[in-house]
């Protein structure tokens, strides 16, 4: 990957294709995320949605209504819709998201055809199978979206408005998809189509939770009066950066100074350990951190 660096834009496309298995080992763990998130995805449109006849959104939910209408393969209304987008997110968005899409939108497309006949719940507890389907589909869409891929469809238009305005996808999604749900209440009936925004709406909370499962971590502010120890425990055996701002008592005015860091869970759990066994004396504060941006964490922008 150092030599690559990678050029992920037009010019070096060329090179890229060229060197196709350097790129595949240089993020290899995006391309098992892919196709795993991709493959819950299917799962849950082919076992969960398809066969209630349920509505879903965005261009997967026009290609159903397309499908039960006119029976129209929803492979491939999928697919096509998808080339269309990914013509104009070409101009609009980084040449990373496009290639990775194409990969991941190929394989959404293979994996419904292979999945048109797969056995599915038989039950008619079909709001419980609308929470599950949705969250299944969350699951697996959050998956490829916190790889900086998309699944193609409206996830396109979702991260160029993220990229551009900060709005988070999952409640973008809800609100633009209102207008296919609603219009499906005509196609599938006014139950199912309620049914199919519950399914939405879990869908929606899913992604934006599971991607920001990947980057929550824990705030953590130390104060003591003898810093040194903790600094060099969090730096040397927890490997993390520690920045010391000089603060002091408000009742006895003596120097306090305050250590704070961004721990993982299990590391914050160390560092309590560390501090009650060698300065029990010592304040310490723990919260959320439910993003954080910067070197040794997220990148600023999706490459």
């Amino acid at each position: 990957m150092h030599n690559l660096k990678i050029e992920w834009n037009r010019r070096g496309l060329k090179k890229i294709m060229v060197m196709t298995p350097i790129v595949i080992r240089a993020e290899w763990k995006t391309f098992l995320a892919v196709i795993f998130g991709s493959s819950i995805y299917t799962l849950g449109v082919m076992s969960f949605t398809v066969p209630f006849r349920f509505p879903d959104s965005g261009v997967t939910g026009i290609a159903m209504l397309i499908n039960y209408t006119l029976g129209v393969s929803l492979p491939l209304m999928v697919a096509v819709a998808n080339i269309v987008l990914l013509v104009w997110a070409w101009k609009e968005l980084s040449i990373r998201l496009v290639l990775w899409t194409i990969f991941s939108v190929a394989l959404i497309t293979v994996l419904m055809k292979l999945m048109e006949n797969m056995p599915f719940a038989h039950t008619d507890q079909k709001l419980l199978i609308a929470l599950i389907g949705g969250a299944i589909k969350g699951y697996g869409g959050g998956i490829v979206l916190h790889t900086g891929a998309s699944m193609g469809g409206l996830d396109i238009v979702s991260l160029y408005i993220q990229k551009k305005y900060g709005v988070e996808i999952g409640k973008f999604n809800f609100y633009i998809n209102m207008c296919v749900i609603g219009a499906s209440a005509f196609v599938v009936g006014p139950e199912n189509a309620m049914l199919g925004l519950v399914a939405v709406y879990s869908s929606s909370l899913t992604i934006d939770n599971t991607m920001s499962s990947f980057d929550k971590r824990r705030l953590v502010l130390v104060v003591t009066v003898d810093p040194c120890p903790v600094l060099d425990y969090v730096t040397t055996e927890l490997g993390r950066g520690v920045t010391k701002i000089e603060s002091h008592g408000g009742y006895s005015g003596d120097d306090r100074p305050t250590l704070m860091c961004v721990l993982t869970r299990r590391q914050t759990v160390d560092l309590k350990r560390f501090l009650a066994k060698n300065q029990p004396r010592a304040f310490m504060v723990v919260s959320e951190a439910r993003e954080v941006v910067g070197k040794g964490f997220k990148s600023w922008m999706p490459k």
